[in-house]
């Protein structure tokens, strides 16, 4: 029998309120009595792990679906889910727990909003990125076995994990998948990304014919398996194996060292696409096609914001090298870009020590004029200028309009008349009534 709103027992109540303000022994304690239901609703229609999920308690939670809490619960008054209260909380860890737990993130509420919407309304834009991305473990573990007369599955077992990582990355700068395939020992065989590359090239096809077609999922898929593939050649044709891939997509031209290389990669899987038809084909093409090679936006700010949803990368700083959201460590010199370790840093010195003292200088040229404007503002709080039309009527001002005005005007402010045109004169209003006239003030004050 499904559990009524409010109908709550006195340990229910307690189990509640020690998600809030407990510890998970005690909610431990609590779940193992037999008067409390780990699916309770209270009045409502919030369950035990919406609490959790909501206060952002990531024990709480696993705690909770470890006793077999609903996870796809909807008897919320507002159609509200499990994981929309986790995408409201802002904890990217509780959001991943309740997908792989089986949340259905394509569930709406009462105001039609998913639970990526909802993230994204509140400015858990992280929430957001790990919603989108999420691909279920079992759709690829399906791969892994053999389908029909074939008696090989299309994927390796052993394959399955790895690949796995690379496909719910949030991180698609193609430096970081290129990292993720080198440090797996597994991947650093051609045959290895041979199979990966044909299972998402597979998974994009039916992201595209599916009923519910996914374009975001689909140009993904692809979109990594054109890095995958770009790695196949590299092992094939090089002796360092994929050091030479990182260093030609990290390579700046000379000028301003943009990584040219790394900006047409990108171009081309986009334009490889096999669906020409896919309306996000179409957005990504009219984004990027106008945009000269070397200006804003880049291939891979447009292509990132398309999949992930990231908007803009807001108040967010990113790694040079590799994307890696946070990264806070500064090149010394110029200290203008960032790292998020010394490891990018090393890599990309070859091709940033050429504009290096170039940053530097600039940077000490806008801190010089970012100083002398800071200086002139604090002149112009104690020295000012405001002119203004003023209209007055035996000497006491009743309208005016400042064109420049810094500072508070002093009383003793000497004050210069002139005659204004007659094409400006009084407002109407004004200029019907006896006695009044119109000069232009200037007011010096110090």
């Amino acid at each position: 029998m499904a559990p009524k709103k409010g109908d709550l027992t006195e340990e229910e109540r307690e189990l509640i309120t020690v998600i809030s303000k407990g510890t998970v022994e005690e909610a431990g304690r609590c779940l193992g009595s037999k008067e409390v239901r780990v699916n309770c609703l209270d009045e409502h229609g919030m369950t035990p792990l919406m609490h959790a999920a909501y206060k952002g308690k990531a024990d709480m939670c696993k705690l909770l679906l470890q006793h077999g809490a609903e996870v796809n619960c909807n008897e919320h008054e507002h159609g509200y889910t499990a994981l929309m209260f986790a995408g409201l909380s802002g904890k990217k860890e509780i959001v991943w727990m309740m997908l792989e737990a089986g949340a259905d993130p394509d569930v709406l509420n009462s105001v039609g909003r998913t639970a990526s919407q909802m993230a994204a309304f509140v400015g858990q834009h992280d929430c957001v990125t790990v919603i989108n991305n999420f691909y279920p473990r079992e759709k690829l573990d399906y791969y892994t076995k053999p389908q029909g007369l074939n008696t090989e599955p299309k994927l390796p077992v052993k394959l399955s994990g790895p690949l796995y990582k690379i496909i719910t990355t949030t991180n698609l700068h193609p430096v970081k998948i290129v990292f993720m395939v080198k440090e797996n020992p597994l991947l650093m065989e051609t045959d290895a990304l041979k199979k990966c590359s044909n299972v998402l090239d597979q998974i994009c096809e039916k992201c595209m014919k599916q009923q519910d077609m996914n374009e975001v999922l689909a140009m993904k898929m692809h979109y990594i398996s054109c890095i995958l593939q770009k790695c196949i050649t590299y092992i094939q044709e090089k002796e360092d194996k994929l050091d030479t891939f990182i260093k030609s997509l990290l390579k700046g031209r000379d000028s301003d060292c943009f990584p040219v290389f790394q900006e047409k990669l990108i171009r081309e899987s986009i334009r490889k696409f096999p669906y020409c038809e896919a309306t996000l084909l179409q957005q990504l093409v009219r984004s990027i096609a106008p945009v000269e090679i070397g200006s804003d936006p880049t291939a891979f700010s447009v292509l990132t914001q398309a999949i992930t949803g990231q908007v803009g990368f807001i108040d967010a700083e990113f790694c040079t090298t590799c994307g890696e959201k946070g990264a806070s460590k500064r090149c010394s010199v110029c200290k203008l870009v960032i790292y998020c370790d010394q490891n990018c840093q090393k890599l990309h010195w070859f091709t940033h020590k050429k504009i290096c003292k170039i940053l530097k200088e600039k940077r000490e040229k806008h801190e010089l004029e970012d100083a002398k404007e800071k200086k002139r503002q604090e002149k112009y709080n104690n020295q000012g200028l405001c002119i203004g039309i003023v209209y007055i009527h035996t000497g006491f001002c009743l309208y005016e309009r400042n064109f420049y005005n810094v500072g508070i005007i002093n009383l003793y402010s000497y004050r210069y008349s002139l005659p204004v045109p007659s094409s400006i004169g009084c407002p109407p209003r004004l200029s019907r009534l006896k006695g009044f006239k119109t000069f232009l003030f200037i007011y010096v004050y110090f």
